[in-house]
């Protein structure tokens, strides 16, 4: 219990934090200073090491580089949760499993009905099916006793399980031409991963070492970078023994560790450099396209929908209960703020339209209109409900 509190606080005020990254680049971007904001994305950074060579822009370091700290850190919640936490059984997994499910299945089909026959556009369906959990909490953060500890840990468990699937559908849908020498290698340092998992070592700079092995290589394989970090995640032990032969948690430490970074430094950047869009340069009609429409009523309307639905249907069928101390109410307003995408909406966006202006930035204020839209009723719900 000590580590899901320790993570709702954390991930509570990252989400305070977020809306603070996401206001100041608003301002940035739709004044005076938008050029300057403009030339901070595009600052060229460059490594070299002999024939080695990594030159992106600062964007582009944020969104394959410091996002796979990111998905490492999913990666480790996911695995400890699965091994002894929230999805260790299948009555725990059951109700925010079959919500995530809706929560992925009806914005998806809402998204693609408006953009059937467009190749382009479709390619976005994944966009409104992400939810924010940083953001959501911090939100839930703000009703403070009203909102029972038990909603909150079927939020937390939720989106580690949304998370999973983001990375299923980036893994699967979202990879580019592949390098066959490039995932050779990648192929043989996840080997050398497994094996050191196998044999209980325990000290993290080896695993640290060959997971940037593996990084390097998944960046220039084709496969999206992120995934490095899932890969990594799994292969560090949850127990081990270190050289005095003390049980110790790699995962755990390395989670913890992580978790202060992720939390202030990562996502609030990643938030800042990517929801910067200038309002000037749209367009009501604009607005009213079927992408920034899909998304819109995919994160407002399916999300609520989705998550709310299958988790009625897995009640009344008796596959779960709702969570302790909370009524329908309750659950209909937490079902409200998943439709808060943001921080992996806004990625998944980034890599459905690698060109950013395909659509003229109309899918980020989408997904900014979207969460929202759904972090403010989802609010005042959960303000109206009574705990029981």
């Amino acid at each position: 219990m000590k580590i899901i509190e320790e993570f709702i606080k954390k991930e509570s005020a990252s989400g305070i934090l977020l809306i603070f990254a996401t206001i100041f680049a608003l301002i940035l971007s739709n004044t005076a200073m938008s050029s300057l904001y403009t030339s901070f994305l595009h600052i060229p950074v460059e490594i070299r090491v002999g024939a080695l060579h990594l030159d992106k822009s600062l964007y582009h370091w944020v969104n394959d580089g410091l996002m796979v700290i990111f998905f490492l850190l999913i990666g480790l919640e996911v695995k400890r949760e699965i091994l002894e936490g929230n999805l260790s059984t299948l009555s725990q997994i059951a109700l925010p499993g079959m919500a995530a499910i809706g929560g992925m299945v009806v914005p998806a089909g809402i998204y693609l009905i408006f953009n059937q026959n467009n190749p382009i556009a479709e390619n976005g369906w994944a966009i409104p099916t992400a939810t924010d959990i940083a953001f959501a909490l911090g939100i839930l953060s703000l009703l403070g006793k009203r909102v029972p500890v038990s909603l909150k840990i079927f939020l937390m468990a939720l989106a580690i399980i949304d998370d999973l699937g983001a990375i299923v559908i980036i893994a699967i849908f979202y990879t580019t031409e592949l390098s066959t020498l490039s995932i050779v290698i990648a192929m043989i340092s996840l080997v050398v991963l497994i094996i050191l998992n196998l044999f209980g070592v325990s000290k993290k700079a080896a695993y640290f070492i060959i997971g940037t092995i593996l990084w390097i290589s998944v960046l220039k394989s084709g496969v999206h970078a992120t995934l490095a970090g899932v890969a990594l995640a799994f292969t560090i032990p949850l127990n081990a023994k270190d050289e005095n032969k003390q049980l110790i948690s790699p995962l755990k430490e390395i989670e913890h560790n992580l978790h202060f970074w992720v939390a202030f430094f990562i996502l609030p950047l990643f938030a800042f450099v990517n929801a910067g869009v200038n309002f000037t340069e749209i367009s009501f009609s604009q607005m009213s396209g079927s992408v920034p429409l899909g998304i819109m009523l995919g994160l407002f309307i399916g999300k609520q929908v989705g998550v709310f639905g299958f988790s009625w249907i897995a009640i009344k069928l008796k596959i779960a209960k709702l969570p302790k101390c909370s009524n329908w109410l309750h659950l209909y307003g937490v079902s409200v703020l998943t439709g808060i995408g943001f921080t992996m909406s806004l990625f998944i966006a980034s890599l459905a339209f690698e060109d950013d202006s395909v659509f003229q930035y109309t899918d980020k204020l989408a997904i900014l209109i979207g969460s929202f839209l759904s972090g403010v009723v989802g609010y005042f719900i959960l303000k109206l409900a009574k705990n029981t």
